[in-house]
């Protein structure tokens, strides 16, 4: 199981209790270090700390925007029992359906619709528009039959889904209170910094609303859990229950929405993530428009520019990102983006990483043009594209060889890098299940002790390209690696497929 949790909480009868310990010798001690801190105190640094002492006056002022939000869900129910639980292992509703099918497989009868069991779940929000307009994550809301919201002075209304949007894990509802109803204006949270003071509200548990107080740990955080992860690392105490409250600064401005914590037990454990407000602010302000977000496609698989890339490619530093791939029929097809190309400006913006090239297509329309930059064969080319609409197409790029004839030679060895090579034989493309036209180098052996192994290159893995260039054979790659060897290249670039993947490996060249 992950540690990464969200913060939704399944509603469950539970006592809590606490208990406070005082150590004496802490309060003798308490004046004393005091004594010593106002001794030694410099200048604070330009950054965001708590004004007089207290951050009461910022509590009082946005207690009464946070909510409670309640969704109720539908418990599926499997039709026999010689489908496996529908909850997975270890879930709370395996009782429940033991109960109604038993251990013998028998089938239960299936239960009316209006009668289904069902859940609830809690989560929280902040209101952004006097009209009722709420801020909340979509794992909050996702496969809700129905929201309610519970006012900071306790009233409960209906809510209706405004928007939402996965990726960012972003959602919009509405509630009609019959009056204009308090709110919280964004902030900036491209001006935090690690250090700075932040405050976190929201409903753990189920307790009420709560406010805990912490720093920013970190900034851009990459959970892996979607394509947008920028995530602000904080210490303030969230839980579940958190989920969609506001993470705000010392004056009392949204700067993030709580939505994730990294523990191996569920609990909090000091590491929180909050969607920064200036990433959140754009897509609600979408989201309350229209309902949902069209992002832009280009269609390439790309990668990192490492060290090792950017001295194989002939880049005098690590910059831009790698294209790995291109989609057959992709935008990037049409406009004439290749695979091996490096992107080093979208729209006028500098890209860094795959991050920044993910971030700024997806917040372009579909069917805009725009400029982008590439790094292509040692020079720097400019390529006009129009952006498509992402549909989660899983479609891959081909790889198209060059005019030069296969091999009959086998098992060939790469100098230095430790790779025995052969060819892509009509035998290996049946046993591998490969297209008729596969070629390129078959990894058959891996050095465990040269470069090639540590740069993750596995057995079974194709060979297709050696610095940018097609190689239909064992010694097309080999005379490919040589030559870059010879030409005193620290290291060589293979553009590898592996199944249905195919990805750019650097590998430094090593002597022996």
């Amino acid at each position: 199981m992950s540690p990464i949790h969200t913060l939704r909480r399944h509603r469950v009868a539970a006592l809590l209790g606490a208990a406070l310990i005082v150590s004496p010798f802490a309060l003798s001690f308490a004046p004393r270090l005091n004594d010593v801190l106002a001794a030694t105190v410099t200048p604070p640094v330009t950054g965001m700390t708590a004004p007089r002492g207290s951050f009461a006056p910022v509590v009082a002022a946005d207690k009464p925007a946070v909510v409670t939000i309640t969704t109720v869900m539908k418990v599926q129910q499997p039709d026999t029992m010689s489908d496996a639980s529908p909850f997975g292992g270890n879930s709370p509703f395996d009782d429940y359906f033991r109960r109604f099918f038993g251990d013998q497989g028998l089938p239960a009868p299936k239960t009316p619709p209006e009668q289904a069991p069902r859940t609830e779940a809690l989560g929280s929000g902040f209101i952004v528009g006097a009209d009722g307009m709420i801020v909340t994550n979509n794992h909050v809301v996702d496969g809700a039959q129905s929201v309610k919201v519970m006012l900071d002075d306790g009233t409960e209304l209906p809510a209706k889904l405004i928007g939402h949007d996965t990726k960012n894990d972003l959602a919009v509802l509405k509630v009609n209170a019959g009056k204009p109803l308090p709110t919280v204006k964004w902030g900036d949270s491209d001006k935090l910094m690690p250090g700075d003071q932040v405050l976190a509200f929201g409903n753990p548990f189920g307790l009420g609303t709560t406010v805990t107080a912490g720093i920013v740990s970190a900034r851009g955080r990459d959970l892996h859990s979607g394509p947008f992860d920028d995530f602000i690392q904080i210490d303030a105490p969230i839980n579940r229950g958190n989920s969609g409250g506001p993470l705000t600064d010392v004056y009392g401005d949204v700067v993030g929405i709580n939505t994730a914590i990294f523990s191996p037990n569920g609990g909090s454990v000091g590491v929180g993530f909050a969607i920064p407000s200036d990433q959140a602010q754009k897509v609600v302000a979408k989201l309350m428009k229209g309902g949902s977000i069209q992002y832009g496609y280009l269609g390439v698989q790309i990668q990192p520019v490492t060290p090792d890339v950017a001295s194989a490619i002939g880049l005098d530093h690590p910059t831009g990102v790698l294209v790995a791939q291109v989609s057959d029929g992709s935008p990037a097809a049409k406009a004439g983006i290749e695979t091996g190309d490096v992107i080093t400006s979208f729209a006028g913006q500098d890209i860094k990483d795959p991050r920044d090239l993910s971030r700024a297509v997806a917040d372009v329309a579909p069917g805009t043009r725009e400029a982008l930059n590439v790094w292509r064969k040692g020079k720097s080319l400019q390529i006009s594209v129009e952006i498509g609409r992402n549909e989660d197409d899983t479609a891959t790029g081909s790889v198209t060889g060059d005019s030069g004839q296969p091999s009959t030679g086998q098992g060939l060895r790469a100098p230095a890098l430790g790779l025995g090579l052969m060819d892509v034989t009509p035998d290996v493309r049946q046993a591998m299940n490969l297209p008729e036209n596969q070629h390129g180098a078959l990894v058959e052996r891996v050095d465990p002790n040269k470069a090639a192994s540590a740069s993750g290159i596995q057995p079974g893995d194709i060979i297709v390209g050696v610095d940018q260039t097609p190689v239909r054979s064992a010694r097309q790659a080999n005379q490919a690696i040589v030559q870059a060897a010879k030409s005193g290249k620290k290291s060589v670039l293979l553009l590898v497929e592996r199944g249905d993947a195919q990805m750019f490996v650097a590998v430094p060249f090593a002597s022996g």
